[in-house]
């Protein structure tokens, strides 16, 4: 009964707030066809189009993620197999000259590494606070046409982490790296079991985080660490088989000197990008 009395107030309050909004446009209850088409694109999510450059096998897919990821500014470390990810947190925190601590999200995946295996290493398991200055999260997936990571809001993915701490590593699974957005979100809604009003839900919030941050709002100088993190390293679990490749002359038709980022943070941009 309480639970009733619980759905019945929430569906009130849903009036309440989309009877206020008509009413400020002078509108009444849609009519029967724009209610029914509005009603049928929620339930099938149209896709958007999605470019050729996002329709790659594994190895190119992964090989795209690495070389965009590295364009805007951010770190990638690939290892093999996730019991080596604390070895690549100590090494990356040893080359920024940073201290061996950190704060880790909250995540089975990340519970699971072989911490102790690092005794110099310090972290607290819990969302971020502005004191912290390095956070290890866990990457939901990543889009290979950006080098974009996604980052689904839950207790076991705080999104205080994505912003408050200057460094943050990421950890991801290439075999969760995918093509183009419309990937994302139809996994997320397959996860989910699909979006409302179809009986699912969605995240509170879905952080898609493309590089450190930055912004050259002031006189068009660019500045890292703007509004987030400024440095945004990703050590890549090369969990598929079928996609563990260098990036090849196929992947990436670029001369080697090229290959390299176009800047990383107090670096000197690659004159041949």
């Amino acid at each position: 009964m309480l639970q009733a009395r619980m759905a019945t107030g929430s569906d009130i309050s849903r009036e309440a707030i989309l009877g206020a909004v008509r009413r400020g446009l002078r509108r009444g209850a849609l009519p029967a066809d724009q209610a029914a088409m509005l009603d049928g694109r929620l339930a099938t999510h149209p896709r958007h189009l999605i470019p050729a450059r996002a329709r790659l096998s594994g190895p190119e897919r992964i090989a795209m993620f690495v070389k965009n990821v590295e364009k805007e500014f951010g770190t990638v470390e690939r290892v093999e197999d996730a019991a080596s990810v604390p070895a690549a947190v100590v090494d990356y925190l040893a080359a920024q000259n940073l201290e061996p601590r950190f704060v880790l999200a909250p995540h089975p995946a990340l519970a699971a590494l072989p911490w102790a295996d690092r005794p110099m290493l310090a972290f607290e398991t819990r969302r971020a606070v502005p004191t912290d200055v390095v956070s290890v999260q866990h990457a939901w997936a990543g889009v290979a046409e950006t080098g974009t990571l996604v980052f689904p809001s839950g207790p076991e993915r705080p999104t205080t982490l994505n912003i408050l701490p200057e460094t943050e590593i990421a950890i991801l699974r290439a075999s969760d790296i995918l093509g183009a957005y419309e990937e994302a979100w139809d996994r997320l809604r397959a996860e989910r079991g699909g979006a409302e009003p179809s009986g699912g839900f969605m995240p509170r919030n879905v952080m898609l985080v493309t590089g450190p941050s930055r912004s050259a709002d002031i006189e068009q100088t660019l500045e890292l660490g703007a509004h987030g993190p400024r440095r945004l390293h990703v050590i890549l679990i090369e969990d598929d088989p079928a996609a563990r490749t260098l990036l090849s002359e196929t992947a990436d038709p670029r001369p080697a000197a090229a290959r390299e980022p176009i800047a990383r943070p107090g670096e000197i941009a690659n004159p041949a990008d």
